[in-house]
């Protein structure tokens, strides 16, 4: 539990590294409370009946379900308040790679072009589960390295 939570003690620090447990815990997280609140939300609302009954022709139909309601609301603020951690544990994750944070825009703005973002997706899944550099790199100490009295601070 304590992996999941850290990048909420580490609100906005964009510096140093996570490790892979940290990422993968933090999206587990998200993963779990965003399956559980739309379910809520579908089901308080009747929401698969009116999903049923949407208009085909408006593709946005569907966000005036699932954003409606006092569950929509808790879903919609739970988005705002993970987006800065969710961007903070992911530059901190290419950084425990040796990459800068940089790479994370150009990663958003590859996945908005049609056909590349199939590949710009798959590879920065494959990065974000590639093994941080051993020992400390240009942004900080090993976070592995159970010596260091940096890592959790």
């Amino acid at each position: 539990m304590n992996w999941m939570i850290m990048p909420f003690r580490r609100y906005f620090d964009f510096k140093g590294r996570s490790r892979r447990m940290e990422f993968w815990m933090f999206a587990l997280l998200n993963t779990i409370v965003w399956i559980v609140l739309t379910m809520v939300q579908l089901g308080s609302t009747g929401g698969m009946a009116q999903m049923a009954s949407l208009d085909e022709s408006n593709p946005f139909a569907i966000y005036g379900i699932l954003f409606s309601g006092a569950f929509g609301i808790l879903i919609a603020l739970w988005g705002l308040a993970t987006i800065i951690p969710s961007i903070a544990v992911t530059i901190r994750r290419l950084h425990d790679r040796d990459m800068s944070g940089w790479w994370y825009l150009g990663v958003i703005v590859g996945s908005l072009i049609p056909l590349i973002n199939i590949l710009v997706s798959l590879g920065f899944l494959v990065l974000m589960l590639l093994p941080g550099t051993p020992g400390p790199n240009r942004f900080g100490p090993d976070p592995k390295d159970p010596t260091s009295a940096e890592v959790f601070a």
